[in-house]
């Protein structure tokens, strides 16, 4: 039973090496940049003891690890046959979401679980991007352009519940993600085109049907578009942070950011690690994640399952559209979207759907006899 469920034979030979010292790096740094950005959070604000919330980043950053190990250790044929279960019941954590959630500054993301909140979205992100690629690559539709007017209905279902929530930032998010991997996938350029326009064309719908419901929105581009005139100073703060920074930074525990705008050890965490240590810090995390995605691309071209080849693709995607949606918001290059940095920012869900990416995509490039 028990090589059923683990595929250990040859795992350690065939698993990438590079990819797994760089999540790690990016568990090691996203705790010790946690110290940093939160300890003035919990001590001054809150009245909580100094090392709160390093405490539970620490646990649920070892709880990722270990969750991480795990999924790249489970048996491949496993994990294939299991996705579409997994991905119908956090779709459906998300569907309660409107109903059951907690609110928080005017938004409705997260159940809670007594003892933690629990962000559905954070978990549906990699299983919709497998099942997808299951959808495009299996045998269940027969007709490929069928199978992506499938799969963009799925998308638009994912996308309005969190149009209800709101969550704008993820909802930009999937779509980007999900374009990406239909375009690796050979889809028609025109057939492509007539989605967007689709997309484009549902947005500007909905802003003109509830104005009220999504004006934030139309509050976010306006303040990215004048700062000033709308009175939201959180991105620019952050660019200031960064401009403080410059290459070497302020030192540790010297930055300012995280006093003056909230969430800024999940949001803006990019722009607090510039400004204490230096831009030099913050562009070798950006290179980390660029070279997984380049290990990534490296195995992929080798792979003759068009399914590994569409969900790695696809994880890979995920994991760099969120890394430069988060910087982009945080060098005011982006409207604010309450992005968070993937193994770094503080948050128990983002951090836990971090390690079940890593450990999926461990998994898929390590177990090569079953994928080439």
């Amino acid at each position: 039973m028990q090589e059923d469920i683990f595929k250990t034979k040859n795992y350690w030979r065939n698993l990438d090496k590079n990819m797994l010292v760089s999540f790690i790096l990016l568990f090691v740094l996203g705790i010790f940049f946690s110290f940093s950005s939160t300890s003035f959070l919990a001590d001054e604000r809150l009245n909580k003891g100094y090392y709160f919330f390093f405490q539970k980043h620490l646990l649920y950053a070892l709880l990722s690890f270990f969750l991480m190990i795990f999924v790249s250790l489970v048996n491949t044929d496993l994990i294939n046959k299991s996705l579409f279960p997994i991905f119908l019941f956090f779709l459906l954590l998300l569907i309660l979401v409107p109903f059951v959630g907690i609110e928080a500054k005017g938004s409705k993301r997260w159940l809670n679980f007594y003892t933690f909140r629990f962000q559905p979205i954070e978990f549906v992100k990699p299983f919709f991007i497998l099942t997808i690629a299951q959808i495009i690559t299996s045998n269940w539709i027969k007709n490929l352009n069928l199978a992506y007017f499938a799969s963009f209905i799925l998308l638009l279902s994912i996308i309005f519940f969190l149009v209800i929530q709101p969550d704008f930032g993820q909802s930009v998010l999937l779509v980007s993600t999900w374009i990406s991997l239909i375009f690796v996938s050979g889809v028609n350029i025109f057939y492509l085109s007539f989605i967007l326009a689709s997309v484009v064309f549902l947005f500007f719908t909905l802003l003109y049907l509830a104005p009220e419901k999504f004006s934030y929105i139309v509050t976010r581009l306006t303040s990215f578009m004048d700062p000033a005139k709308s009175g939201n100073f959180q991105s620019q703060k952050a660019t200031d942070a960064i401009r403080e920074g410059g290459l070497k930074g302020q030192g540790m525990g010297e930055g300012v950011l995280k006093e003056s705008v909230p969430e800024a050890h999940t949001d803006y965490i990019i722009a607090v690690v510039s400004e204490e240590f230096g831009s030099i810090v913050s562009i070798l995390i950006i290179t980390i994640f660029l070279f997984v995605a380049f290990r990534i691309i490296k195995r992929v071209v080798n792979f003759s399952n068009n399914f590994y080849k569409l969900s790695l693709s696809g994880l890979a995607s995920l994991l760099i559209f969120q890394v430069f949606i988060h910087v982009g918001v945080n060098a005011n290059l982006l409207p604010t979207t309450g992005m968070t940095l993937p193994f770094l920012s503080y948050g128990g869900s983002s951090l836990l759907s971090s390690g079940i990416i890593a450990g999926i995509i461990l998994n898929y490039t390590s177990f090569t006899e079953k994928i080439e």
